[in-house]
């Protein structure tokens, strides 16, 4: 199974995460950012990967340090797990539906991290979650992880819709691109290497 653990301390949090790509959605999360742990919920629910996650964070400021730095944490734990990327797809896709939302997500694993996202959303907070938020935790996590990440909204206007949208594509995608194909052979790049 491909599996890590990292910790993470600074100044601003403390964040600990396990993460198993070859799960089965098990999902533990305390943040202290109730949105934020439904959308982790989500995203290993719907990735098929289990990830227990507890960050402590400078909440008094805001939720900003604590989302993109659990990305940090999770991006790290994805690469370490992936290791030699020996045998993935690499790429995966997604489009998935949340009642008036489409969001689509597409990913290489390149090792070059990067993330694109192209979401207008509507209102400024759920709950203790800055939605633009959400961007954040994307870049975090595709630099850290080493993949290319393209998120892109297509329809939708409910702010909750399109987050949620958006990180079950994500997931979706990831999924997708860490599956194992026993017809690779070593990586999939032309290079040898990714």
């Amino acid at each position: 199974m491909r599996k890590a653990s990292i910790q993470r301390s600074t100044k601003e949090t403390t964040i600990e995460a396990n993460l198993n790509l070859d799960g089965s959605g098990s999902v533990t999360t305390e943040t202290g950012v109730g949105f934020f742990d439904h959308m982790i919920d989500a995203f290993g629910r719907h990735g098929l990967f289990d990830i227990e996650l507890k960050a402590k964070g400078d909440l008094e400021v805001d939720s900003h340090h604590t989302v993109e730095d659990c990305g940090i944490v999770l991006g790290n734990a994805c690469a370490q797990a992936l290791g030699e990327k020996q045998g993935i797809t690499r790429y995966g896709h997604a489009i998935v539906p949340m009642d008036e939302t489409l969001v689509l997500a597409a990913i290489d694993i390149s090792g070059r991290g990067n993330a694109f996202v192209e979401a207008d959303i509507p209102a400024e907070q759920i709950g203790n979650f800055d939605t633009e938020l959400a961007e954040e935790f994307f870049i975090a996590f595709a630099a850290n992880a080493g993949i290319t990440l393209h998120i892109k909204l297509l329809a939708g206007k409910n702010s909750h819709h399109i987050i949620e949208a958006a990180f079950k594509a994500c997931a979706r995608a990831l999924r997708m691109a860490v599956s194992l194909d026993e017809r690779v052979q070593g990586v999939p790049s032309t290079k040898g290497a990714l």
